[in-house]
Parts: C-alpha cells; sequence; structure tokens
C-alpha cells in the first residue's frame, strides 16, 4: 500500500496510520503523533528491562515516488518486531517500532532525538534497501540548506541599468562552486539544484532559489567546506549587488558509528540466509549515502545494513528503483531484511543455545 500511495516528507500520514493499524494488529502498543510529531509512531510490546528499537522509514521522494524503498524499510522493521514478539519475555525485552517521518533531507529523527526519542534503547536496527548488499553503512555527513537571491526587476531591454539580476547572482555562484572543485578534499561533495530562475526573458530576474546539499567524511569536516560553499554563494551577491539568504533546511547528518557485534551477527545471519556480500565495491556504494540514522548511532548502538533488490546498475533515486521496490524481488527483500533483523536482536541479546525467530514468510 506504502508503495502505491507515495507521501513525501513531514506528510506520511496514511503510512503512518497503516503501520499502527498493522502493529495493533499483532499486540503491539501504539502512540501515534509520537512527541507530537504528527507522522511519527511509537510501538511497543513487552516489559523488559532491555530495549531493542526497529526503526521504520516511510517519506517518498518528490516526483520519483518510493525510489529509495522505504516502503521496504517499514515493512522490514515493522515485520522483524512482529517476528521478535514472541521471544520478548524470554529475553527480557521491550521491543520497540519507532516509525519517523522525513528522512529525505527534513531531519526527522534529529529533531526526534532532541525531543527524546531513541536515548532509552540498548540497540537500534533497521535495514535499507540498495542495488546489492552492502552491511556496512558508511554515509556522508551532510548539511542541506536552502539559497535565495533577492534583486530588483526591471524590463530587460528598456531598463536593464535598473535591475539587479538574481539569476546572475547564481550562475556566479555556480561558476565559484565549479572552480572550488578542484580544492575540495578527497571524499566531500557538493550539489545542488536550482529551483526558481525567473519568470520571463524580458524581465530581469527579481528573486531566484535553490537547494544545495554539503557532504564530508564527518561532522567535524562538513562545517569548514560548508562555510567555503556560503561564500562561494556570498560571490554571487557581491558580484550582483543582490540579497542572499542561506537557510539549514534541517541540522545537519552525521557519520554513522557501527556497533560491531551487532553488524558482525548480522553479516553471519545474511551469508547463511544465502545472501550475496560479495559485489564488487564499486556497485556497493549506496552505504555512502547520506542518513539521519547517524545522528541516532551517535547516541545508541546501532546499525544500518543495506539489502541488495539484485538490480544493478539501477539504484537509488531513478525512476527504474521505485519499479524494482514492488514484487517479487522485493517481497523477497522485505522477508530477508525481517529476519535478519529479528535474527540480530535475537542473538544480540539472548543466549547462543537459544534457538532464533525462523524465517518471516514472504509477503505474497
Amino acid at each position: 500500500m506504502l508503495h502505491a500511495h507515495p507521501e513525501t516528507a513531514w506528510e506520511e500520514h496514511r503510512a503512518a496510520r497503516w503501520t499502527a493499524e498493522l502493529l495493533e494488529e499483532f499486540g503491539f502498543a501504539v502512540r501515534t503523533s509520537y512527541l507530537g510529531f504528527p507522522t511519527a509512531l511509537h510501538a511497543s510490546y513487552g516489559s523488559g528491562r532491555r530495549r531493542v528499537g526497529f526503526i521504520v522509514e516511510y517519506d517518498a521522494l518528490p516526483g520519483l515516488g518510493h525510489a529509495c524503498g522505504h516502503n521496504l524499510i517499514a515493512a522490514m522493521s515493522a515485520g522483524a518486531a512482529i517476528a521478535l514478539r514472541p521471544w520478548a519475555e524470554r529475553l527480557d525485552l521491550r521491543v520497540d517500532v519507532i516509525a519517523t517521518p522525513a528522512e529525505e533531507g527534513g531531519g526527522g529523527k534529529i529533531e526526534m532525538l532532541d525531543a527524546g526519542a531513541f536515548r532509552d534503547l540498548d540497540l537500534a536496527l533497521m535495514a535499507h534497501p540498495a542495488p546489492v548488499d552492502a552491511p556496512r553503512a558508511e554515509p556522508y555527513a551532510v548539511a542541506h540548506d536552502h539559497v535565495r537571491f533577492t534583486g530588483r526587476a526591471a524590463h530587460a531591454a528598456a531598463y536593464p541599468h535598473e535591475g539587479r539580476n538574481a539569476n546572475d547572482a547564481f550562475v556566479v555562484a555556480q561558476v565559484a562552486l565549479g572552480l572550488l572543485r578542484q580544492q575540495l578534499p578527497p571524499g566531500t561533495r557538493v550539489h545542488g539544484i536550482q529551483t526558481v530562475g525567473g519568470q520571463a526573458p524580458n524581465a530581469i530576474p527579481e528573486v531566484t532559489e535553490g537547494r544545495w546539499y554539503t557532504r564530508a567524511e564527518t561532522l567535524a569536516e562538513l562545517e569548514p567546506l560548508r562555510g567555503r560553499v556560503r561564500r562561494c554563494f556570498e560571490a554571487g551577491a557581491l558580484a550582483t549587488d543582490t540579497a542572499l539568504e542561506f537557510t539549514p533546511e534541517s541540522q545537519p547528518y552525521s557519520e554513522f558509528r557501527t556497533d560491531e557485534r551487532a553488524l558482525e551477527i548480522y553479516t553471519r545471519h545474511a551469508r547463511a540466509l544465502g545472501r550475496r556480500l560479495d559485489a564488487p565495491a564499486e556497485q556497493q556504494t549506496m552505504n555512502r549515502a547520506s542518513t539521519d540514522m547517524g545522528n541516532v548511532s551517535r547516541h545508541v548502538p546501532a546499525i544500518h545494513p543495506y539489502i541488495g533488490l539484485g538490480c544493478f546498475p539501477v539504484s537509488n533515486h531513478q525512476p527504474g528503483f521505485a519499479a524494482a521496490c514492488v514484487g517479487e524481488a522485493a517481497n523477497r527483500v522485505i522477508a530477508d531484511g525481517a529476519t535478519l533483523l529479528a535474527r540480530t536482536a535475537h542473538e544480540y541479546f539472548g543466549p547462543p543455545a537459544d534457538p532464533p525467530p525462523g524465517r518471516v514468510p514472504d509477503p505474497a
């Protein structure tokens, strides 16, 4: 249902309701509008002293639907929690599902962290679809910024000297950014789009806008780089006598801190389940994609493995990937991902001799 009805960041109302209804059906106590976020929820089962959290994402991409596969994340995390439920008392666990809005640029988990979410967990787990399996998350830290230049409109032929061209400001900034790339350190990324460029060719644009992302290996490396990016936009404003607004769209996303024991358990069970973990490194690079789950990992032990749909060279954020996130291969990913997350949590908290949850049945 989520795939057929994609909802973008902060608008995941149907997804939140459907997820809540599924978990309630299996006996979870569900709190909607969790911590005041209308499309967040918290569900729990059991009353153990130890707490494991399965993290749900369900926002889609503007214009691309579920081309990042968050519909599968929701199914895997909910399925894992349901599969682990019968072991909650034996493992002295409270099984939590925390559904989070706005991963795609909105930093929903960061705002939820600030409101107190996640911090009582002993382990946080989720799995993310990708073209191929890549168990270790190595995301860039990222800053998301909105850019706006304001100039003065004028007739481009009759009174051009009266204008202050906000589009020229964007052009100057883009040229500066292109030249900056020669000096960018390895392991950094700078990219974005112009979203407003003017209204008519015979009117000097008064306002232009864009969205820009700056990425680095760590938060510590990110801020100096972001300062250099901002100065490129300041150069555009200075050269064209326009005003610049450079505004964060969310708090920066962090690099990821992996819980090595949990990752080792996940990887071992993935091999036993028949997952192929030997794809060429150049096919596994979805594990570099930035995620606000990195911020969660700074506060609680966590893993964020990538589970492959077997669709390379089709990759995330392409229309073809949205098509791959429904159907037979997607159902296999849901079943495998839920099974692996449940087995990882079971072994992490349980005695070695205790048999793990069985394989989650295929959704079909």
